[in-house]
């Protein structure tokens, strides 16, 4: 991401890397957006008429046990996966919390769990995946140098994996994507990483995955023991050791592809044995590559390349044998908006060759949605806009009235899109025609306006949203994670 400072938010906070899958509660949620048309849902109706369920607002305990409420921008889509719902959260000087919620909350019990500094070391503004009980995302952004791809169990366990990826304009800004044992994830300049989530190191040696917490756990003994010894030596001057302090294992490293030639802050997406890399061009920095790659998912290895405009921050849509790229001539900063320009390409999955070519008035920031036979695109000048999928005619043009940075959430024929205003709208796909519409700043039930960075996901006939107030009047207010049924 770009932050000049907190405020400034560069590309791709909602990007993310994308395996062609049907997700469901049980399967978890392997990719951002849900699958490879990245509609952001699984099968079930969402509401005919809004009504706000619930609203968790972050909140801090001292050391008095005293709760008081905190702000967190949330800018990376929440991921509602196992009755449970995972997001991290952006506060005071980038520091970065994730949060473990439950999406039917029993009385006050909303927050199952979440962890910070020391375990969250860089800023978190991507979407985790949630895979075989194992939460993983990635942290850094635009203004950090090196990242790392966490993984921790999805139950709130202290944190067991990292694996670390120095380097200038290296950041995991996207979730990973995990196909079977193996995760895919975009890293800035470091380009495109496969490893494999079933093998492992541990001071430089490789370990079976199933030794992990007993390895672990002698380690964290022996630091205790030696800790009784130091402490009766010299107490004063003798630390008690925390577990942020035991080394952690890394996944082994599969491939690597376009390390300081590429620039990925999108999401890739993996569809059959194809692995399809949205790369931009950095003007400030001079460095990457305004192109899409299809590369073979297996080894890495180029198969076509297809050059972009614009860059695309919002990463590749697949739908059968169609290939969907958005683009955006400015990232996300309200500030830019004026005179952005937007981009919407096609290409063949097969063989990479170009079926057709739109431009448009806004920037389209994040990927577009593909579903009814449509492409389905939010843009920064307001409009929602679905294209016919096969020859890019356009279908229909929808009015939101506030600029877009978020991705739609489509599910039986209703696209949900969020806008910077705070407003959630439902839209007919057939026809472009409004169905509802609800404001979180002027709804009793939340009376907190925000903006909506992070796609809306439907999950079980509910819509989940997030706020973060970056920018504009309500700079830095209160912020929260709402739940809208019927």
């Amino acid at each position: 991401m770009r932050f000049s400072t907190l405020r400034r938010i560069a590309a791709c906070l909602l990007c993310a890397l994308g395996a062609f899958v049907v997700i469901s509660p049980a399967a978890g949620w392997t990719t951002y957006r849900g699958n490879a048309q990245r509609t952001g849902a699984d099968d079930k109706a969402g509401p005919e008429k809004p009504k706000v369920l619930w609203v968790w607002v972050p909140e801090v305990e001292d050391a008095m046990k005293k709760k008081a409420k905190i702000v967190e921008h949330f800018v990376g889509s929440p991921v509602p996966a196992g009755g449970k719902l995972f997001l991290g959260g952006v506060g005071a000087f980038n520091a970065s919390t994730v949060y473990c919620l439950e999406q039917e909350p029993k009385g006050d019990k909303q927050q199952v769990w979440s962890r910070a500094a020391p375990w969250v070391k860089l800023p978190v503004v991507s979407s985790p995946a949630v895979a075989d009980g194992k939460l993983i995302f990635g942290d850094g952004m635009h203004q950090t140098d090196g990242a790392f791809l966490n993984v921790w169990p999805t139950d709130g366990e202290p944190p067991l994996w990292a694996y670390p990826l120095p380097g200038k304009l290296v950041h995991l800004e996207g979730s990973p994507t995990v196909v079977g044992k193996q995760a895919y994830f975009g890293a800035g300049s470091a380009g495109v990483v496969c490893v494999d989530l079933d093998k492992a190191t541990l001071d430089g040696k490789e370990i079976k995955i199933a030794d992990i917490p007993k390895e672990l756990e002698a380690r964290w003994q022996a630091m205790l023991k030696q800790y009784d010894i130091d402490y009766k030596k010299d107490p004063d001057f003798t630390v008690k050791p925390t577990k942020d302090k035991l080394p952690r294992p890394s996944p082994v490293k599969v491939w690597q592809q376009g390390e300081e030639k590429w620039h990925v802050d999108a999401p890739v997406n993996v569809v059959g044995d194809k692995l399809l890399v949205a790369s931009a061009f950095l003007d400030k920095e001079k460095v990457g590559d305004r192109a899409l790659h299809c590369l073979e998912a297996k080894t890495g290895k180029p198969i076509w390349r297809a050059p972009l405009l614009i860059n695309p921050w919002g990463g590749a849509s697949v739908e059968g044998n169609i290939v969907v790229v958005s683009g955006s001539s400015v990232a996300y900063d309200p500030k830019e908006l004026k005179g952005a320009k937007g981009e919407l390409a096609a290409f063949e999955l097969a063989t990479g060759k170009e079926m057709w070519r739109k431009e448009l008035k806004g920037g389209v920031l994040s990927c577009a949605a593909l579903s009814g036979g449509k492409a389905i695109c939010t843009a920064t000048d307001g409009k929602v806009r679905a294209y016919d999928l096969e020859k890019g005619l356009l279908s229909w043009t929808y009015d939101a009235k506030s600029p877009m940075f978020a991705p739609p959430a489509v599910v039986n024929g209703v696209a949900y899109i969020g806008d910077l205003g705070g407003v959630v709208h439902a839209i007919d796909i057939s026809n472009g025609a409004g169905k509802w519409t609800l404001n979180l700043g002027t709804d009793p039930a939340v009376k907190m306006p925000g903006m909506i960075y992070a796609g809306i996901v439907a999950q079980g006939g509910r819509l989940f949203v997030a706020t973060c107030n970056l920018e504009g009047a309500n700079q830095n207010k209160q912020t929260a994670v709402v739940c809208i049924g019927q």
